[in-house]
């Protein structure tokens, strides 16, 4: 999917977080947002994401070269971020059962495979209220990039992680790579050193 922006702003009150960026986001291409703390990069995502309203600018939406209506962008994004919430009293099965009854899954891969490859195993039945923050992030992870959409949202994607849990997020998400547009959010370079460009939020500053 393509995205572009077009001289999209946002204010929170009278203080604007950033303005006037203008960006092309190619298919398949991917891009991380990069900025200190507060720099506005996840609400920036927000709004690509269509969860969060910009104050001044357009977005438009392609796929294979049709411009997208706000409605049928509903199953064609996936993200993964710490302030998206789980379903803390279903069990892990019950969770992936869930989330891939309402989003595609990509072919190929069955829930129990995922179960193993995040490194959850034996975990199928255990609620994910009682999973740890590190559990909970892999969780995230997995149903964001192990759902077949064209676009695929990363906020902070090691949050959690230790660095066994670093190494497999690295691996699994440049599988992805030139398969999807992917952009993510982050400080930390190694979350995004494979992108294949990056934008300073900080540089919209007003």
């Amino acid at each position: 999917m393509q995205i572009t922006l077009a001289d999209i702003g946002k204010k929170f009150n009278r203080q604007w977080v950033f303005k006037g960026i203008h960006l092309n986001i190619l298919a398949n291409q991917s891009l991380a947002l990069v900025g200190n703390n507060g720099s506005g990069k996840s609400t920036l995502l927000q709004i690509i994401f269509n969860y969060q309203t910009f104050s001044k600018g357009a977005i438009s939406y392609w796929l294979n070269q049709t411009q997208m209506k706000e409605e049928d962008l509903v199953g064609k994004m996936a993200i993964a971020a710490p302030y998206l919430d789980l379903l803390e009293d279903f069990t892990l099965i019950e969770m992936l059962q869930f989330h891939f009854s309402l989003m595609p899954k990509q072919a190929g891969i069955s829930i129990s495979q995922m179960i193993e490859d995040c490194g959850l195993g034996k975990q199928e039945n255990k609620a994910v209220k009682y999973f740890s923050s590190g559990m909970k992030q892999r969780l995230k992870l997995v149903m964001a990039i192990y759902a077949d959409t064209p676009v695929l949202l990363l906020d902070e994607p090691c949050s959690n992680l230790d660095n066994q849990g670093i190494e497999w997020y690295r691996n699994l998400v440049q599988t992805q790579l030139k398969k999807r547009t992917i952009i993510i959010a982050s400080n930390q370079l190694f979350e995004y050193d494979f992108c294949d460009s990056t934008l300073n939020v900080l540089d919209f500053k007003s």
